[in-house]
């Protein structure tokens, strides 16, 4: 899915309550999200989230390999985020005014990030 551009700088946690997009995907998927959301995990069931630190303390292992498993999933949707910015125009500050050509041109990196891991 994906959420409507937004102007300026806005928290991943603030879009997320503001679009009320975790409501929007059935309770059977689960949804990996990293420390940013922190908090997010009390309001839906279907959401998995690292574990934190504890202040002074260690994690056990038994939680640092549940990390590893979370972010050995996770790493697939950033290297595709920073497949879509190559495409400088997504990353970029867009200066254009015609009505939802941000969106589209969103749509389109990914697209295009697409074809390219299937061609490769």
């Amino acid at each position: 899915m994906l959420t409507p551009a937004r102007e300026g700088k806005v928290h991943d946690k603030r879009l997320l309550d503001e679009t009320q997009l975790v409501d929007a995907i059935p309770p059977e998927v689960s949804i990996a999200v990293d420390l940013g959301f922190q908090g997010i995990q009390a309001q839906h069931d279907n959401i998995r989230i690292g574990h934190k630190k504890p202040k002074k303390q260690e994690l056990t292992d038994q939680q640092k390999q549940e990390n590893r498993e979370l972010n050995r999933e996770r790493v697939r949707c950033e290297h595709a985020f920073a497949g879509m910015k190559r495409y400088n125009a997504v990353s970029q500050c867009y200066r254009n005014h015609v009505p939802d050509f941000d969106d589209r041109l969103m749509l389109t990196a990914a697209g295009l990030w697409n074809f390219y891991l299937s061609a490769a």
